[in-house]
């Protein structure tokens, strides 16, 4: 597939998945539009283009039936923009199934834990648990990425894409459950500053981290948490 000529990302400016996506097509130089969502109002093209889960991200291309999931997005990317830039994903088969379980393994660990610190009332007993659980998570991630730069070796790829859109979410987590993840996890935070200053197509993808925590605050306020 050739440029990226008809292609429109829906998404939610805060999503670390539709997220994920952004970096991925900016890695690439694919050119591309993106309409914003709102998650609380869903617009009839996303009901209609993510029918069963109807959320974001959505990536519609010309002519292709819609695209959902994060990660299948990612490949899609990957498979479909073959000839636009390097890959995410090692051509290693071994390699490649490494990097797809750990990129499994943030999707069943961090938004379940995350959701506990940023979806309870304060003070609940949920918001310690999702931070003690989100801790142990990334501690595991760090074991993972050991001395390595990237979690795939010396560039960023298919698991950093998959990890690094959390960063800027980080100072929610870290107001809301009373913790640093600079001190508790000092590599991986390290890790994320390094994903930001060494590759454009992380940096002008991610939200301010400020911005993400005004977000939260207004849903937190609309569903009656604060």
């Amino acid at each position: 597939m050739e440029g990226g000529k008809g292609v429109v990302l829906l998404n939610c400016f805060v999503s670390p998945f539709g997220n994920r996506v952004r970096i991925a097509l900016a890695k690439k130089g694919v050119e591309y539009e993106e309409t914003a969502e709102n998650m609380a109002a869903k617009s009839p093209l996303l009901l209609s283009s993510n029918p069963v889960h109807g959320k974001v991200p959505v990536l519609l291309v010309a002519g292709k039936p819609p695209v959902c999931e994060s990660l299948v997005i990612l490949e899609f990317i990957d498979e479909a923009f073959a000839d636009a830039g390097e890959q995410l994903l090692p051509a290693n088969p071994c390699a490649r199934a490494h990097d797809r379980f750990w990129a499994a393994y943030v999707d069943a660990k961090m938004p379940e834990c995350a959701g506990k610190v940023w979806k309870s009332p304060k003070g609940a007993a949920a918001v310690e648990e999702g931070k003690k659980e989100m801790v142990a998570v990334m501690k595991t991630l760090e074991g993972e990425l050991g001395e390595k730069a990237y979690f795939g070796g010396e560039a960023l790829g298919y698991v950093d894409v998959a990890l690094v859109t959390f960063a800027p979410w980080f100072l929610t987590y870290e107001r809301l459950a009373g913790f640093s993840v600079e001190e508790e996890c000092p590599v991986l935070s390290a890790w994320a500053a390094r994903c930001a200053a060494e590759n454009e197509c992380v940096a002008k993808s991610l939200p301010d981290a400020e911005a993400v925590f005004q977000f939260v605050c207004g849903m937190r306020k609309h569903f009656g948490l604060e």
